[in-house]
């Protein structure tokens, strides 16, 4: 078990390098401007617009339960004043189970690459026949690091009253002009337990995916990948509890689409 002032610690440090990564990314963001295409939409001078990106649309035919997973976002707004909704999750196409998180977010530009986010999130867990849902207040950052990584923590407090971090960091290498090699991490931390959805206090996973795509088109790109999963301290004991493991490795075949 995880002492309350470890977990406090641990909530700190990824606030603290956010913070240090906001400070310090203009001067290196204001040399690299609109090299990638949705960070055009840090350009100050236009008016309305919308964008919507899969970062995740895939299939994993080697894991248990042969899961499609996806990850999606989608805003519209100005340069300095924007709606988010987001939406993270998976269904089991073996077995059954759905499991997702949306967000509906009111972002503001604080700094040309970086966006302060605020909002409500729900979660979801149907499996087994047993169904569970929480809600709660979400506040997060989303933005470029030095160096192009892409960043994205978060935090989240349930109704209930359990807190909850969670952290993706992505980058994207080009191998070619249009071969593109991401290595993708999540990981997230809980407070306290939520038997409901099989997540135990302190760190409860990580994921780490290597997803290699080819651009047909900027905006159209198939891709396959490895994906690491693992679970940790309480959340592995309810996985094998459940009947599962506490990680798995999966190949992954999906489409990077984004307009």
């Amino acid at each position: 078990m995880m002492p309350s002032n470890r977990i406090a610690r641990f909530f700190a440090a990824p606030v603290l390098i956010a913070a240090f990564v906001i400070a310090s990314s203009g001067p290196l963001a204001a040399q690299e401007v609109d090299t990638l295409p949705h960070t055009s939409a840090h350009n100050m001078s236009w008016g309305r617009e919308t964008f919507v990106l899969s970062e995740v649309l895939e299939y994993a035919p080697s894991s248990v339960n042969r899961a499609v997973n996806y990850d999606l976002l989608a805003w519209t707004g100005g340069a300095v004043n924007r709606l988010w909704a987001k939406a993270d999750g998976g269904v089991a196409t073996r077995g059954g189970g759905v499991h997702g998180e949306y967000q509906l977010l009111y972002g503001r530009l604080v700094s040309p690459w970086w966006d302060a986010q605020l909002g409500v999130r729900m979660d979801q867990a149907n499996e087994d026949g047993s169904a569970a849902t929480r809600v709660g207040a979400v506040a997060g950052l989303q933005g470029l690091a030095p160096g192009w990584f892409e960043v994205e923590p978060s935090m989240f407090v349930t109704t209930g009253g359990n807190v909850s971090l969670d952290l993706t960091v992505s980058y994207d290498l080009y191998l070619t002009q249009r071969l593109v090699l991401q290595p993708r991490l999540e990981s997230a931390v809980s407070l306290r337990d939520e038997i409901a959805f099989g997540i135990g206090r302190g760190v409860s996973s990580t994921s780490f995916g290597l997803r290699t795509r080819i651009e047909l088109r900027r905006e159209f790109a198939p891709y396959i990948g490895v994906v690491w999963d693992r679970s940790y301290g309480r959340t592995a004991q309810f996985a094998r509890q459940a009947g599962g493991a506490a990680g798995e490795a999966r190949l992954v075949a999906g489409l990077r689409l984004w307009r």
